[in-house]
């Protein structure tokens, strides 16, 4: 009796001892289970999680780097992609990175990594191990357009035609060129601003662009009156746009002295101006220094004072039977009256074309021969 009951309470006590040895090696076999899950973690710390994309491109398993270099190499076939102008006929090609486009990718491979760090350890090893996925997409922000406002300047230059204004002028033959007045065009730099920004966000590769009309300051109905004078012939003819309203006779510089050929323009207008004695010491001897205005003056009741050299003017006289001959020492000379009609005609600024010559046989006091209407029209 005594000895069964021994045995008996020998068998209870090792199954504790069993319990015991068998959770230990759970527990040891856990922990190195653990370990090893946190050493293969460790070994992979740096590398983005299962199921990560990044602007559509799968950076699973990349360190930064590797990430940086796959989402660059998508990104370039936007910001590479050609774009072609059109303007009026005119093509132009640019890229959207020369237009100042950016993708933001380290920002984004950032936001992926910072996404993959923010899970526990734990987990992070578990979805490594079942190869797990996280399913999730990080946008790639694209923007930037500060190359549109540079390209749109330099187009606007090669494009622009600048407007012609309507003018009468010597020709290259000597005669006088009539030259209509012509509109110019210019690119609507605003509007081709906001197109091209357009084409950036949605990835058009083809833009149009037009331009505007540009009108001339002065054209055939602006033009302001021009004074021609023809020394060959000795007449002056007031235009009024490209018409002749008015023409004089006049006399202008005798030999040895010119009547400048040229394009000028009136300066000052005097009306009885007083007359300054330019040549004391050669033909002006015996004159008056000064004569004022009134009868006696020289230059009459009228002065148009002009650009060309030599202090030259359109006025009257006191000498009317000058008129039509080589006889001043280059002014213009004109008789009273009709130089008063011209100087109510034509402003201050007005243009005044002095062309031709004196015939080479002329003498002091000749007439020129009859007009012969070389004059010609461009």
């Amino acid at each position: 009796m005594a000895r069964g009951r021994h045995e008996i309470r020998v068998g209870h006590t090792r199954w504790p001892l069993i319990v015991g040895l068998a959770a230990g090696v759970l527990v040891l076999a856990l922990s190195g289970a653990a370990y090893a899950a946190y050493r293969y973690e460790q070994a992979n710390a740096g590398r983005i999680l299962p199921g990560t994309t990044v602007g559509g491109v799968d950076v699973s398993e990349m360190t930064r780097r590797e990430a940086v270099a796959a989402v660059w190499a998508r990104a370039r076939l936007d910001l590479d992609r050609e774009i072609v102008v059109f303007v009026e006929g005119e093509r132009f090609t640019t890229t959207a990175r020369h237009l100042g486009r950016r993708a933001s990718v380290g920002q984004a491979v950032d936001e992926a990594m910072e996404g993959s760090e923010r899970l526990g350890w734990v987990e992070r090893a578990w979805r490594r191990l079942r190869d797990d996925p996280l399913h999730v997409d990080i946008e790639l922000a694209f923007g930037g357009d500060r190359g549109v406002h540079r390209f749109v300047r330099r187009t606007a230059r090669e494009v622009s035609v600048d407007p012609r204004d309507a003018s009468i002028r010597i020709g290259k033959d000597g005669g006088l060129a009539f030259r209509r007045s012509k509109p110019g065009a210019a690119l609507d730099a605003r509007r081709a601003e906001r197109r091209l920004t357009k084409a950036l966000a949605d990835g058009s590769s083809i833009v149009r662009l037009s331009v505007h009309p540009v009108a001339p300051k002065i054209n055939e109905r602006t033009i302001a009156p021009t004074i021609v004078v023809h020394v060959d012939t000795n007449r002056l003819d007031l235009y009024e746009g490209f018409q002749v309203t008015h023409s004089w006779d006049v006399a202008t510089a005798k030999p040895g002295w010119t009547t400048p050929v040229g394009e000028w323009s009136l300066y000052q207008k005097r009306e009885n101006p007083t007359w300054y004695n330019p040549a004391l010491d050669s033909w002006g001897a015996g004159l008056p220094a000064v004569v004022p205005g009134g009868p006696g003056n020289p230059m009459g009741t009228r002065a148009l004072y002009i650009t060309a050299p030599g202090l030259i003017r359109i006025h009257g006289t006191t000498s009317p039977d000058s008129i039509g001959r080589y006889a001043s020492h280059g002014c213009i000379r004109m008789h009273n009256e009709q130089v008063e009609e011209l100087y109510d005609l034509v402003p201050v600024g007005a243009k005044v074309i002095i062309m031709g010559s004196r015939p080479s046989w002329a003498s002091e006091g000749d007439f020129p021969d009859t007009p012969d209407g070389s004059d010609t029209v461009a």
